[in-house]
């Protein structure tokens, strides 16, 4: 009788597949209560495009208008209609005279608007001092002829362009004077397509779009053919600030690492620390805020860093106090220097010993922690 045959040997399991890194699901997107469309808008391939985004996203209340004109925002008082209006998207097709471009120092040669207002709550906001009227985002719907004009631009800069310091970046064009676009990018495709553009155009000469957010839905834009001719900045700050007064916006470890996943993406990436406020325990809290910066980065990736203080004028101060009647930001003028402009504006900024500490350290502490920057300016 021959033995019985031995049992196989019990085999592993096949081990997964490899998972290809993905960007994790963005922490908050904006729902429009109200999306208000112009005729003109409408008729545009931009306005259309939007259209169909609003559509995809579930937006419901949008409403075709048959002019030009939008209607009045009201509220039960003054408090409602504010909120009513930064809970409106408005599309519109701007006039001519907005597509002559005007320079933005210290940021770039050339501003480029792709929207007016912004959906989140910053208490500090600086469009309280630069916008007038209800605080609705309006979009722009006339993109495409925009793009199309730019051209004419290049060369002509006088912030970056003709400068020795960073000619290197070319002709600069900047999408976030007035708006902050990624928070507004899942219902318009603007960036997206200004990133596209910028990329794969034949350009006359050097030229480098930029724009800054407080955001961190980047899944779209990673595998855009950008060039190397997008810089994407993503506004940080202290925990502390950014908690008080930043509201409805992506957390700053969110933010920090969305800029990771660009900068793996081929974008050069910018750090704009602002507004700057020397809180209690500010080194500490700034100086966690840049080595956690520090570990997001892959090896090699194209840094910039800018800091801005905080800083008010008179009439930004009574349009946030009716905006956030209960807001803790420290603005009084007692405390601080007054800062005259050409035309006679005046800003209420940190004293000359308070900004210079504060510079002091933060160029020290930029350049040890984050050795690769290249810091663009103080301000």
């Amino acid at each position: 009788m021959s033995a019985p045959a031995p049992a196989p040997a019990p085999t592993r399991p096949s081990p997964p597949p490899p998972t290809q890194p993905s960007t994790p699901p963005p922490t908050r997107l904006w729902t429009p209560k109200r999306v208000l469309v112009t005729r003109s808008a409408a008729e545009r391939p931009h306005g259309q495009r939007i259209l169909a985004r609003l559509e995809a996203a579930g937006v419901d209340d949008v409403e075709l208008l048959p002019g030009d004109r939008l209607p009045p925002l009201r509220g039960d008082g003054d408090r409602a209609a504010f909120m009513a209006a930064k809970d409106t998207l408005a599309v519109v097709v701007p006039p001519p005279s907005k597509r002559a471009l005007q320079p933005i120092p210290p940021s770039a040669d050339w501003r480029v608007d792709l929207a007016e207002g912004c959906p989140a709550h910053c208490q500090y906001c600086y469009l309280a001092g630069s916008l007038s009227g209800p605080p609705v985002t309006r979009v722009f719907a006339d993109l495409d002829e925009v793009l199309a004009g730019l051209d004419g631009y290049v060369g002509r800069g006088s912030v970056t362009s003709a400068t020795v310091e960073r000619g290197g970046e070319g002709t600069t064009f900047e999408a976030s004077c007035y708006t902050d676009p990624l928070a507004i990018e899942h219902l318009t495709g603007g960036l997206a397509r200004m990133i596209e553009h910028f990329g794969t155009h034949d350009w006359p000469g050097p030229v480098q779009l930029r724009a800054t957010t407080k955001f961190d839905d980047v899944a779209g834009l990673l595998d855009l053919p950008h060039g190397g001719r997008t810089r994407l900045r993503f506004s940080l700050n202290a925990a502390s600030v950014a908690r008080r007064f930043e509201g409805a916006t992506s957390p700053v470890p969110a933010r920090i690492a969305a800029l990771g996943a660009v900068a793996a993406a081929g974008y050069p990436v910018g750090l704009t620390i602002a507004p700057i406020m020397p809180v209690e325990g500010w080194r500490e809290e700034y100086g966690a805020l840049l080595d956690a910066v520090a570990a997001a980065l892959p090896a090699g990736a194209d840094l910039t860093v800018e800091c801005i203080t905080h800083r008010f004028t008179p009439g930004s101060k009574t349009t946030l106090l009716d905006w956030y009647p209960r807001t803790k930001l420290e603005m009084d003028e007692t405390r601080r220097a007054t800062k005259r402009g050409k035309f006679g504006s005046v800003k209420h900024v940190y004293p000359k010993e308070t900004m210079a500490e504060l510079r002091g350290w933060f160029e020290a502490a930029v350049a040890e922690r984050l050795p690769q920057a290249r810091f663009l300016y103080w301000t």
